[in-house]
Order: C-alpha cells, then sequence, then structure tokens
C-alpha cells in the first residue's frame, strides 16, 4: 500500500484505508466488475512486445516466487465472490508490517501512525492479525546459475500475428558488493553507447535495442535486449558475442585519461540530487524490499569508485563478461515471432 499527499491529510487517508481494509466487505456486484476488468488485463498480456515476454521469462525462470500469469488466470475464472470473503479473514490473520515514512513529517508523528496501524491490527480482545512466525518470513531466493553454463530457453511469441522476435541475452554476474557493483556500473556506462550503435545502427538488428543492468534482489548482472523484424534472435545472440569481442578491444584499448573520466561520470551521477520525493522514496524502500538494507549505498559506492583501478575493471570484465570468461553465467531467452 502506497500513500503520497499533504503531511496534513496523510495521515487522515491512512487511518480511512487502514479501517477499511479491517473491515473489508465484499460486495457482489463490485466483485464482478474488479474481476472482469482484472481477467481482460491477463488476456491483454498475450499482445505485449517480444520484448516484454522476454523479460517476462526471465524473471518467471530467475525469481523463486513468482507464477506463469497463464495458470492464474486459470485460477482467476474459477474465483467466486464467496471464495473471496473465506480468504480475506485467512489472508489477515497472520501479517508482518514493514513501513517506509518520508517528508515533512516529525519522527513521532510516523511512529504515531505505525502506532495506529499497529492498534488496528494486533491490539485488543479479539485481533484480526497475529504476527507471522519466525518460520513464515519470506525470503527473496533468486536462482544461482552455474559458472561456465550457458542457459537457453525459446518460446513462440503470444501474438500469432505479431513478426518480431526478441532475444534477452543475460549475463548473471554476482551478489550485491559495493566494489563489484561499481565496476559493473562502470562497464555498463562504457559499453551502453557502443552496443546501441553497433547492433542498432551499423548493423541494424532492430528498433528496439538496449543494454541495460538487471538487479533481482541484489542478485546483479548485464542484459543485452533486441527486439527485431530482421534477424531471428538465434542470429542476434551470434552478433551479441561478436560485439563482446569487439568491445574487448576496445577496452583494453582505452587510455588512463578516458577511463578517469568514465569513472568521475559515474561518480557524478551517483552524487546527483533526487529529483522528487518520490524518487527518493523508492531508492530506500528497494533497499528495504530487497533485503539489502545498505541505505548507506551512494556513500559507499562513490568511495568504492575513487579506489577502483583500470586493471581491475579490465580483470572484473575478463572473469565474468567476455566471451569464454571463466566466472560466466548466462541466460538466453528467445521470443520467436511470426517472421522467423
Amino acid at each position: 500500500m502506497t500513500l503520497d499527499g499533504y503531511n496534513h491529510k496523510l495521515r487522515m487517508l491512512l487511518e480511512t484505508v487502514v479501517d477499511k481494509i479491517a473491515k473489508f466487505e465484499v460486495k457482489p456486484d463490485r466483485f464482478s466488475i474488479i474481476k472482469e476488468q482484472v481477467t481482460q488485463n491477463y488476456q491483454n498480456r498475450k499482445f505485449q512486445q517480444p520484448y516484454e515476454q522476454a523479460m517476462y521469462y526471465c524473471s518467471l525462470l530467475l525469481e523463486d516466487r513468482s507464477w506463469p500469469w497463464m495458470e492464474e488466470l486459470e485460477v482467476l475464472s474459477n474465483i467466486k465472490a464467496e471464495d473471496l470473503v473465506r480468504f480475506t479473514p485467512m489472508m489477515l490473520s497472520r501479517a508482518f508490517l514493514e513501513c517506509y515514512i518520508a517528508g515533512n513529517i516529525e519522527r513521532a508523528e510516523a511512529e504515531s501512525m505505525i502506532d495506529h496501524v499497529e492498534d488496528i491490527f494486533f491490539k485488543g480482545s479479539n485481533p484480526i492479525c497475529q504476527p507471522l512466525f519466525p518460520s513464515q518470513h519470506l525470503t527473496n531466493r533468486v536462482v544461482k546459475l552455474v559458472r561456465g553454463m550457458n542457459y537457453f530457453y525459446s518460446k513462440e511469441g503470444l501474438n500469432p500475428s505479431d513478426e518480431n522476435s526478441a532475444l534477452l541475452h543475460y549475463i548473471q554476474v554476482h551478489r550485491d558488493d559495493f566494489m563489484l557493483n561499481v565496476k559493473l556500473d562502470l562497464l555498463d556506462l562504457i559499453a551502453w553507447q557502443p552496443a546501441l550503435h553497433q547492433l542498432g545502427s551499423v548493423e541494424q538488428l532492430g528498433y528496439f535495442t538496449i543494454l541495460v543492468q538487471r538487479n533481482d534482489f541484489g542478485i546483479r548482472g548485464l542484459q543485452f535486449i533486441i527486439q527485431s523484424t530482421v534477424k531471428g534472435p538465434g542470429h542476434i545472440g551470434l552478433r551479441v558475442q561478436a560485439f563482446l569481442k569487439m568491445f574487448e578491444t576496445e577496452l583494453y584499448k582505452r587510455t588512463h585519461d578516458e577511463f578517469t573520466s568514465s569513472v568521475n561520470a559515474l561518480i557524478d551521477m551517483k552524487l546527483e540530487k533526487h529529483k522528487n520525493l518520490q524518487e527518493e522514496s523508492r531508492f530506500y524502500w528497494r533497499e528495504i524490499t530487497h533485503g539489502t538494507l545498505k541505505l548507506d549505498r551512494i556513500e559507499a559506492e562513490v568511495a568504492a569508485l575513487r579506489q577502483l583501478t583500470q586493471a581491475e575493471l579490465i580483470d572484473f570484465f575478463n572473469e565474468y563478461i567476455k566471451v569464454g570468461a571463466p566466472q560466466k553465467r548466462t541466460l538466453s531467452i528467445h521470443v520467436v515471432g511470426k517472421g522467423h
């Protein structure tokens, strides 16, 4: 649950929403309307772009607590209003409260708001909720790919009339660590423009071509995502490997001044202030939900960057990223369109 607004109205809004949850009633007419809307949202997923489907399959394969949307749709079709009536008290019977409050609000007021929520759910002679047992606390688990292995997953596109295909080539690198993070950040920064230029502009493999980092609950990596009507995902995958070989040569040729310039640019990016309260809140809330809880991340990563040497960056690339790297772990996802 996310609430935002003027600070003098925020508590009133919170209390209203919490009260509605505590006294939730299923209204059959509203249930039917909302169920139809949710069903339509699920059915519309078959019209997602192939690159979006590839990103979805990547999450489905890597993240422990994820389920295929087609299975969820099948279950949804059989849910009735009375099922939700029975489920609601069971869902609330045991709970864990985790909160983050930011903005123009005093600490005492923030604590008072949380106390009110706890009073509603956990206090009284017949409380709605009981605390979770220690064994019930969920942890975020991500599949660890085996080093030296290249995993492959292929699916036909969900829209049979879509001629586009997509490749997602994921390189899983490391668990959250300040020094390893900045090495990956710097490689991403240096390789981003050359990747778009070579794969997108020069070779014109696809109108949608990106190189971007992936972060699954603190498990970090790089992913190439390319969507194309021109070439199939198999050919695109070969060109990604060719680009990495070309980039390896360019990385070795970089001068010390070019390396220093890239480091300083990345430091400036990390030290840039959050544009608004929502952006700042997302930064800290991600630390909480991912379980990393490194609230001093910016300062620590900038300090690590200032210590990083060019030789260490090249060693990192050679160990985890380059074609044939000893620690390399990859997952290639192909979404095959009508044209291929």
